[in-house]
């Protein structure tokens, strides 16, 4: 019999395929300055090299564009690193108007160390410190865009973002189990499981899948699709497969119009929407006299108006407390008793 981690590193080996050899190297130039060799010499992208908390050194791309008002974060399918992508990243920069970070995962491209579904979640956490820190990008103004096996690293950090602006899922997996057969649970062994972690996005989430996906069955995405808290119009591509996605028109279209709408999505807006799906009136009357606070300690605090029991007036504040009740009147002298 084998057991759930000889199973799980059994899960690793036929889920990673990092190009061997890498599409691309990373050196100095003679300024100092990080590029990359293997793809075009480009003054508008940051080659970057960073340290995740498990030791390992991740390659990554950022891809300015001064009209950007959103940030994409792109984790990339399992068997492609950063040379073969940078196209595609030139052109979703170009025609999304965003600023673009792409990164290889451990042990793929000139990214050190091997390969695993936690490496790959310390990744992507590594990638967006580096966001926050280096360029100022807040939750609030990035999107997470996960392709495939990349659905797994961007599922994981968008459930940990609750103000985030938004999630792309393209061909995405349910779980790595589920890719190679049906099953109804989810077993400790099991990797990705996207299943689970899509209940705790809290953002909108837009599905890409292909109708004829022969890797990873159309049945994953509309299933993460119905799991979703918001989830927005998903885009099933007649004809599509895994990997080619990015050819058909309706692709960079519906893209646009995400990236568009997220752009006008603002706090009040998200607001809105979630008063219309618990079906709150626009503005809360205050049609009662009392109202509880949950705090970290035992207590809980409960505004009122009782009558105090030294004073004629009403008014007063009762502090509701696990351990007895305490009164303290707003009219007298403002003492507990």
């Amino acid at each position: 019999m084998f057991s759930g981690c000889s199973v799980s590193s059994l899960a690793a080996k036929f889920t990673f395929f990092p190009p061997d050899p890498p599409t691309y190297s990373v050196k100095k130039d003679d300024s100092g300055r990080l590029v990359a060799s293997g793809v075009p010499r480009d003054h508008s992208m940051d080659v970057l090299l960073l340290d995740t908390k498990h030791g390992t050194k991740l390659v990554a791309f950022y891809l300015k564009n001064p009209c950007a008002r959103l940030t994409v974060l792109y984790s990339h399918g399992n068997a492609a690193d950063l040379g073969q992508l940078y196209d595609l990243f030139v052109q979703l920069k170009v025609n999304l108007r965003v600023n673009l970070m792409g990164y290889d995962y451990s042990g793929y491209g000139a990214s050190t160390g091997k390969p695993s579904e936690y490496n790959t979640y310390a990744d992507i956490e590594a990638v967006y410190q580096c966001l926050q820190t280096e360029y100022g990008v807040g939750q609030e103004d990035l999107i997470l865009y996960g392709q495939s096996v990349g659905s797994g690293p961007t599922l994981h950090l968008a459930a940990h973002l609750p103000r985030l602006r938004g999630v792309v899922l393209h061909s995405a997996i349910l779980s790595g189990l589920r890719v190679v057969c049906h099953v109804k649970f989810s077993f400790c062994f099991d990797i990705y499981k996207n299943i689970d972690k899509i209940k705790k996005v809290k953002c909108p989430v837009f599905v890409i899948h292909g109708t004829e996906d022969d890797v990873v069955n159309w049945l994953h995405g509309h299933g993460l699709w119905k799991l979703a808290e918001e989830p927005y119009d998903p885009l099933w591509i007649k004809g599509g497969g895994h990997c080619n996605l990015e050819l058909y028109p309706d692709y960079i279209r519906h893209l646009c119009k995400f990236i568009r709408e997220m752009e006008n999505l603002t706090t009040a807006t998200r607001l809105k929407k979630i008063r219309q799906t618990l079906k709150l009136p626009a503005k809360a009357a205050a049609t009662t006299s009392t109202t509880t606070f949950t705090t970290n300690c035992c207590c809980q605090i409960r505004c009122r108006k009782p009558n105090c029991w030294s004073c004629p007036r009403r008014g007063c504040l009762m502090v509701r407390c696990s351990k007895g009740y305490a009164y303290l009147c707003n009219w007298c002298c403002g003492d507990w008793h």
